[in-house]
C-alpha cells in the first residue's frame, strides 16, 4: 500500500470512495452525504487550507482521508481531520491509521500546530488523539457528541489552553455535519 497526497484527477473515485464506505455503514443516504461533502471540500477550498491524502493498494483507492484549516483569531495554525474513509474490504487492516499518522505526520512538516478531529474516541486515541473539553478550541458548531471533540498536538512547544470558537471552512458550515 502506498500513501500519497490527493490529486484533483482522483476525485471521482474519491467520492466513489466514501460514498461506497459511509453507505454501507450508515446508509445510503448518509454515504450521498458525505461523498458531496468531500465534493465540496475540494471544490471550495483552497489549496493551503486543505490536505487530502489517499491510500493505494496496486491500482486500487482503498483509504483517503482530508485535512482543512480552523481558524480562530490571531492564534496557533490548526486543522481538522475529517472526514476519513476506507473501503469495506480494506477494513481492519490499519489502513485508517497508517492514512491518520501519515497525514498527522505530513501537516506536522508543514508547521500545523494542532490538529482537532470529532468521532469515536477509542478509535483516534490509538493516532495520539486526546479529548478536549469545549472550552478549549470551541467547535464552530454545537455538538451532538461533544466527548468526541479531540486534539492532537503536533508542536510540543505549545500547550492547550482556551483558543475560542474556531471557525471552518465553507464546505462544513452546516450544522447537520456537527
Amino acid at each position: 500500500m502506498e500513501i500519497s497526497r490527493f490529486t484533483l484527477e482522483q476525485l471521482p473515485e474519491t467520492t466513489a470512495l466514501f460514498e461506497r464506505t459511509f453507505s454501507a455503514s450508515e446508509g445510503a443516504s448518509e454515504g450521498k452525504t458525505i461523498a458531496k461533502l468531500v465534493d465540496d471540500l475540494v471544490n471550495t477550498t483552497g489549496n493551503t487550507d486543505l490536505a487530502g491524502y489517499c491510500a493505494i493498494d496496486g491500482r486500487k483507492l482503498c483509504g483517503s482521508i482530508f485535512f482543512s484549516a480552523l481558524q480562530i483569531a490571531g492564534k496557533t495554525r490548526i486543522f481538522m481531520l475529517s472526514p476519513v474513509a476506507v473501503s469495506p474490504e480494506f477494513q481492519r487492516q490499519g489502513v485508517g491509521q497508517k492514512l491518520i499518522r501519515y497525514g498527522l505526520q505530513q501537516l506536522k512538516n508543514e508547521g500545523i500546530d494542532i490538529v482537532v478531529t470529532y468521532g469515536d474516541p477509542a478509535y483516534y486515541r490509538k493516532t495520539g488523539f486526546e479529548p478536549i473539553g469545549l472550552n478549549v478550541i470551541e467547535a464552530p458548531y454545537a455538538l451532538s457528541y461533544p466527548h468526541g471533540w479531540q486534539a492532537v498536538l503536533l508542536n510540543k512547544d505549545i500547550t492547550l489552553s482556551e483558543y475560542g470558537k474556531a471557525k471552518c471552512v465553507e464546505a462544513f458550515r452546516d450544522p447537520a455535519y456537527w
